[in-house]
């Protein structure tokens, strides 16, 4: 169960900064680290630039950091570290990173708070040159903003190699030099979050079934204020006629299960919840229309969207926010058995509405139909969901952000205003009318599954497919399909499945809470 505590269990992996070491004598062995930053120099300035907690620092160890740093090379670029031993004997390894330009904040361009953005890697790179030294114990600098130097940190040294014998040195990273411990809790309860999401997509999808998955979160949740969790078997989802989700589900062995999250936050317990909707494929074979087995076991992490929601509310609870939230979670397996959806079936969703499947493949959209038709029982204030929905999403925008399609300008300010402040970005895409006739247009049924140009605007397509089983003035589908694995486009997650938006959506919710009405 997620804490907040100052100090927390991590692993992390190797970092690739340069390291400079100013001894040959190592003391880092069962000792304390201190990360510290300093900004980059400009040509204006003569001596080098410590943040506050590094003067505090440096006024302790008589200037000897601030003499070492200028004699040791130029000025450290934003992310690169250099390493120093024995300045302290509180302290024998001291990792000082670079934070870049100290004038950096809103970048208008990029959507992106650069300030926050740079806190984040250069902390990140800190604390996992700090485990490769094998230091235990370290203290962070806050660097003017402990809650984005606590997502660096926590981030930064997840590391899943729960099934390796061989396993990375546990860090312990905690706050220093700062009274802003609140920021710094509040930061790593945003990380862990998101960790948590990368946890479960990350494993083997023989160890994450559905079944599993809601286990995981039961557990997880069962023990905080205002939480309801249920996890509704088949008999339950059939007697709800969700026959579009069940037709995915039939073609595996894996029991399908319907999760259902209910957090109360808001003092007035009748206030409209804000209900998010997660696709939970815990595994996407294809089905029939079987995809191509190179990178196949990468659909292990098909249920991102469900994982994500599920660790938000998590996060919600915990940071016990004002809100009341619903997550819904249609959670199966898409296989290929004899009982499996074949290219050219009609199903029948929630709603009543029939859809012909011409590509098995295309599964999620099924999914997500009946839970959307689900989530209007709720009276919901909004509804906003998220899923691995198409490798088009991928095409059009990469992992640079996460596409979100919405009726609701007022939804996509909140969600838009929340991804500048984490660095994790949304990009608004169309949600013509023009998609809609693509894809209501069927032979054999009201809908299809793929839009009848199936190659053109595939991520615009599913988001139009959704929308024909919504009818509340504030909903937002995220895609996020793009942004589902890293590689090393952001520098404070390592290569690995990304858990992404998942502080986002936090930031999200914690706006909404605050927000009393929509407009």
């Amino acid at each position: 169960m997620l804490q907040p505590v100052r100090a927390v269990l991590h692993r992390g992996i190797r970092s690739c900064s340069r390291g400079l070491s100013l001894s040959a004598q190592s003391y880092s062995s069962g000792k304390k680290g201190l990360v510290l930053g300093v900004y980059e120099k400009s040509k204006e300035e003569d001596n080098l630039v410590l943040t506050n907690a590094g003067d505090t620092f440096d006024n302790v160890v008589s200037g000897k950091l601030r003499d070492l740093l200028t004699r040791s090379g130029p000025s450290l670029k934003k992310g690169k570290t250099r390493t120093f031993y024995g300045l302290h004997e509180a302290f024998p390894s001291v990792v000082v990173v670079g934070l870049g330009k100290q004038s950096a904040g809103v970048n208008h361009q990029e959507l992106w708070n650069e300030s926050k953005e740079n806190i984040r890697a250069a902390v990140s790179a800190g604390c996992r040159q700090m485990q490769d030294m094998e230091v235990e114990q370290v203290e962070v600098d806050p660097c003017g903003d402990a809650q984005s130097a606590a997502e660096g940190a926590v981030l930064g040294l997840f590391q899943y190699d729960e099934l390796k014998e061989k396993k990375k040195k546990i860090v312990f990273t905690q706050l220093y030099g700062s009274q802003d411990k609140e920021a710094w809790n509040r930061g790593v309860l945003y990380a862990e979050g998101q960790n948590l999401a990368r946890y479960l997509m990350e494993s083997p999808a023989n160890y994450i079934t559905p079944t599993k998955f809601a286990e995981i979160l039961e557990q997880k949740l069962g023990n905080l204020r205002n939480v309801k969790v249920f996890a509704r078997s088949k008999p339950w989802i059939e007697e709800q006629r969700m026959g579009a989700f069940l037709s995915v589900a039939k073609g595996s062995d894996e029991p399908p299960v319907f999760l259902e999250i209910h957090y109360t936050g808001n003092p007035d317990p009748n206030a409209s919840p804000l209900v998010f909707v997660g696709k939970g494929v815990t595994f996407d074979s294809g089905g029939i229309s079987l995809k191509p087995s190179s990178g196949m076991d990468a659909m292990r992490a098909d249920m991102g969207g469900a994982a994500t929601i599920c660790s938000t509310i998590l996060t919600a609870a915990t940071l016990r926010l004002p809100i009341n939230l619903i997550g819904l979670a249609p959670l199966c397996e898409n296989m290929p058995n004899g009982r499996a959806n074949k290219p050219g079936d009609v199903v029948r969703a929630r709603n009543g509405k029939t859809i012909q499947v011409d590509n098995t493949d295309a599964e999620g959209r099924l999914l997500l139909a009946d839970a959307l038709c689900y989530a209007h029982n709720f009276n919901a204030r909004a509804v906003v969901n998220a899923a691995t929905l198409t490798g088009a999403m991928d095409v059009a925008l990469g992992s640079a952000a996460t596409g979100v399609f919405t009726n609701s300008t007022w939804l996509w300010t909140h969600l838009h205003e929340a991804s500048i402040v984490t660095g994790d970005r949304v990009w608004r895409m169309p949600l013509f009318e023009h998609y809609s006739k693509q894809v209501t247009e069927s032979d054999l049924a009201d809908l299809n599954n793929v839009g009848k140009y199936s190659r053109s605007a595939g991520a615009c397509t599913a988001a139009a497919f959704l929308k024909e089983f919504v009818t509340v003035p504030h909903w937002a589908h995220l895609d996020i399909a793009g942004v589902m694995s890293n590689k090393d486009e952001v520098p404070y997650l390592r290569k690995g499945m990304a858990g992404r938006p998942t502080r986002t959506l936090i930031e999200f919710a914690d706006r909404l809470s605050k927000d009393k009405k929509p407009s």
